[in-house]
């Protein structure tokens, strides 16, 4: 996030402005979300509550916002305007956690007034609580309390118990798990609940977990959401994924979640829907890494270094002309992540493309991507249309989902360690 301070009081961000990237006021910050977790562990920031006019207050994710300056916060301007409403795992920071006693575990367990909260942004470029300013008791009539700052783990009565069995514990539990062994988790539980878990996960896990559960869990669940949310959701997927998910619907409730999204959500959605789920139209993801021929090598590492893109994704950048969004200007070639790493920051991407593959075309079955993968020792292979405007971009992980039997998700996996959540928890 380029131009964050490393630590944001959140008291301080009340009121702030926000804006979009073209310099437009959306709205005013108004709190901050977060999800707490066992004991000292930090709580995840999840996003901010904004008012915008008309009073509405919206959701912004953290994954959303760009920076945060000295007054002022900015977005990427994908912003859903639909109403916030708190979730029972969620924590306002400003509307629960300022003036919450706490206890000073290295100051003799005296107590303490919370003032504020500080949150910063990890290695990983998602945000945590790590710190809290408090005021001790004062003594006397008139005199106000000494103030100090503590770390998140040196002060009690805020964190989720760990003899908890609420939705919060529950929740704090799953966080150390990954998106594949939650969803194998929530796959053994009952179908109810099953749903009363996936509803209680913020939009961003519940989609990584949903991208993992096997299609008849994945129908399941959304359609015991909220439209509104199971549109949320559809929105946070992979595109490949979310299309493979909205197949599975009727047609008619598929047209009205996609209805539901943002249109410039909704699109390549929309677009993806229209090929054959085995071939590489099917397949392909539309969000790859894209660069102009004038970026330089320093942008494209840059790019590959975000923590989200898969491994396959990260392998390489495709360079196109303008414009950069799929589908895209013309497709000039593929800068593999090897050769990057071997040329001078300051040298061109387009400088060290190969254009000796030729790319797949949408309508290209599985068996042929197979191959051509396998050919070429590839983990990832762009598709293009006639016109060679790049599409999307066909992942090896996508083609193992098709390869691999119906239920595989449901084999035994082995020496992976899954957490055990009785039915009743």
């Amino acid at each position: 996030m380029s131009g964050a301070p490393t630590r944001v009081y959140i008291a301080r961000l009340a009121g702030t402005p926000l804006f979009d990237p073209m310099g437009d006021q959306v709205g005013r910050v108004r709190d901050v979300v977060v999800s707490l977790r066992l004991g000292p562990e930090e709580p995840r920031v999840l996003g901010l509550v904004v008012e915008v006019p008309g009073r509405r207050r919206i959701f912004v994710p953290m994954t959303r916002v760009t920076s945060i300056d000295a007054g002022q916060v900015i977005t990427t301007g994908l912003v859903n305007m639909r109403r916030f409403q708190q979730r029972p795992t969620e924590t306002l920071v400003l509307g629960e956690m300022l003036d919450r006693t706490v206890t000073l575990l290295d100051d003799g367990d005296t107590s303490a007034v919370v003032e504020d909260v500080g949150m910063e942004q990890q290695r990983t470029r998602d945000w945590a609580v790590t710190r809290l300013f408090v005021r001790r008791p004062g003594k006397g009539l008139r005199r106000r309390g000494e103030t100090l700052t503590v770390e998140w783990r040196d002060a009690g009565g805020l964190q989720v118990e760990e003899s908890g069995q609420g939705a919060a514990n529950l929740l704090a539990t799953f966080e150390k798990l990954n998106a594949a062994d939650l969803a194998g988790v929530l796959h053994e539980l009952s179908a109810k609940r099953r749903v009363e878990v996936a509803a209680a996960l913020d939009d961003e896990r519940l989609a990584d977990v949903l991208e993992e559960l096997p299609e008849e869990d994945q129908v399941e669940i959304l359609g015991q959401l909220e439209e509104e949310r199971a549109a949320d959701i559809l929105e946070a997927m992979q595109p490949d994924d979310a299309a493979d998910l909205l197949s599975e619907l009727p047609q008619a409730d598929a047209e009205k979640l996609l209805e539901l999204m943002e249109p410039d959500e909704a699109a390549p959605l929309r677009r993806l829907l229209a090929y054959s789920d085995d071939t590489a139209g099917g397949m392909m993801t539309t969000e790859p890494i894209i660069l102009p021929p004038d970026a330089t090598v320093a942008d494209a590492l840059a790019r590959v270094r975000q923590p989200e893109l898969s491994p396959a994704l990260a392998a390489q950048v495709y360079v196109c002309r303008p414009p950069m969004e799929t589908p895209t200007g013309r497709f000039i070639g593929i800068a593999h992540i090897q050769r990057l790493l071997r040329e001078p920051p300051s040298a061109l991407v387009s400088g060290v493309v190969d254009s000796s593959i030729e790319p797949l075309r949408p309508e290209v079955p599985l068996a042929a991507i197979t191959h051509h993968l396998a050919t070429y020792n590839m983990v990832a292979a762009p598709v293009v249309d006639d016109n060679d405007h790049l599409l999307g971009a066909v992942t090896v992980d996508d083609v193992l989902d098709h390869l691999l039997p119906d239920d595989w998700r449901r084999s035994d996996r082995g020496t992976v360690a899954t957490a055990e959540v009785p039915d009743g928890a």
